[in-house]
């Protein structure tokens, strides 16, 4: 009896070029959080690029745990896992209230490992619990994520450097511009492998055509190591601060549900359908990565939706391809020459790239809302209110400041109020006393749409 496709091990060289593609799939999505939570720290050159390599290494193993799996842990799908961008706005939420900013890194992995082992042992009753989770709230959380995430773009265009002369100078925005017009172009006029890794390309030019404005420094790549080990807890050990374990908890459940629907997806696609034990084991999988990853200092970590389309897209289901893309990543966070590259990057080029990449998480919720039922005037309230909540911490920072710091590390971040707030509507709404509960189940129903799920964000 021959292999199913998902359990197909093709020949060694198209096993490494179409596991490469995979990693220059989602590299820019891997890379974005460290460079995000690492400038909000104040990180220098060096240890940034150590935490760069660190998430690499990080999404390699987690995408070992998923693809390849062990006992109940992994789906065993072509998944790839990678930092999940739910976390960023709580992070950088921990780092702005954390005064001592060393402390920060320490606490935010605390947290992550917290939310990783609570996860690990929910994942067999979350499985039977998301349909509490519907489009409705999915998409209302992913949106917000992608809202929140924007300012950082419009922030790294104008410069890496509030105070420095030429912040905000029409050349900084107009290397955002530029870049952000050829990852554009390069969407529109090519095709496969190519308009696939847009993102890559786009900062690979910008940062060309940045040398002759001075804007690039290769200092980075000069004094990086060509081979080197992610030092378990190089920035001290964990530190556990309730309000930051909370608020990464909530991150934790929006991961779950998001991967969730992932997985309900890729099993349609692979012919393989993702039953109750296959979702728990890929839970299994993303908590567990998520729990090992800041031992060698990386964040918490989930499916990336964007290859899944990948897999739609090329037809090649095998799980081995993609836990080959994980060895690739491995490979790299071991390289920290490698990961010094996106050191090299000006800002205002990843802030023109920035706008493609988080606007698409933003667009990725929108889609899945368009499956909420936005007919039904329930469903309405709860995006609307939910979104009005998320949003508060951008729109008036300052909203919350007669609370408590510790209390302000949850508010602070509208993905996790949003997220708290679309879940008690939802419930309010469409479960409680009403017959009509029963339509609403799985954040996506197989069957659905297969290629616009929920993880974001893609090199889109």
């Amino acid at each position: 009896m021959a292999d199913h496709p998902v359990d197909e091990k093709l020949p060694a060289l198209k096993m490494a070029t179409t596991g490469l593609q995979h990693v220059a799939a989602m590299y820019a999505g891997v890379v974005a959080p460290p460079l995000i939570v690492g400038a909000a720290i104040g990180l220098s050159a060096t240890d940034l690029t150590f935490l760069t390599g660190a998430c690499l290494f990080t999404a390699g193993l987690a995408t070992f745990l998923q693809t390849l799996g062990i006992w109940r842990i992994g789906a065993r799908l072509p998944f790839v896992n990678g930092v999940t961008f739910a976390g960023v706005a709580p992070m950088t939420a921990i780092v702005a209230s954390t005064e001592d900013k060393s402390d920060a890194l320490p606490i935010i992995f605390g947290a992550v490992i917290v939310a990783g082992l609570l996860g690990f042992i929910a994942a067999p009753f979350f499985s039977k619990a998301v349909r509490f989770f519907p489009p409705v709230v999915t998409g209302t959380v992913i949106t917000l994520i992608g809202i929140s995430l924007l300012p950082v773009a419009f922030g790294w265009a104008q410069g890496p450097d509030p105070a420095a002369h030429d912040y905000g100078s029409a050349t900084n925005l107009g290397l955002a511009a530029v870049t952000l017009l050829i990852v554009l172009l390069l969407r529109r006029f090519t095709t496969g492998f190519v308009k696939q890794i847009a993102v890559l390309l786009g900062l690979v030019a910008g940062t060309l055509i940045a040398i002759p404005f001075g804007a690039t420094d290769f200092g980075p790549v000069a004094d990086a190591a060509v081979i080197g080990f992610p030092t378990p807890f190089h920035f001290g050990a964990p530190q556990f601060q309730l309000a930051a374990i909370i608020s990464l908890c909530v991150v934790m459940v929006v991961s779950m549900t998001e991967s969730t629907a992932d997985m309900l997806a890729l099993g349609e696609i692979v012919d393989r359908p993702a039953d109750e034990k296959t979702i728990a084991a890929g839970l299994r999988a993303d908590t567990l990565g998520s729990a090992i990853s800041p031992l060698f200092n990386g964040f918490m970590c989930s499916a990336f939706a964007q290859n899944i389309g990948l897999v739609a897209m090329t037809r090649i289901r095998s799980r081995y391809v993609v836990a080959t893309g994980g060895g690739f990543l491995v490979l790299m966070g071991l390289c920290p020459m490698a990961a010094s590259l996106i050191a090299v990057v000006p800002r205002p080029v990843l802030g023109g790239a920035g706008v493609v990449l988080f606007g698409s998480v933003a667009a990725s919720g929108i889609q899945t809302l368009v499956r909420a039922g936005l007919d039904k005037d329930n469903n309405v309230l709860i995006v609307a209110v939910s979104l009005a909540v998320g949003i508060i911490p951008i729109t008036a920072p300052e909203f919350y400041h007669a609370f408590p710091e510790t209390a302000r590390i949850v508010l602070d971040s509208g993905i996790s109020t949003g997220c708290v707030a679309a879940v008690l509507l939802n419930l309010v709404f469409n479960h409680l006393g009403n017959k009509d509960a029963q339509d609403v189940t799985h954040p996506m129903e197989a069957g659905e749409e297969l290629t616009g799920t929920s993880r974001a964000p893609a090199a889109p």
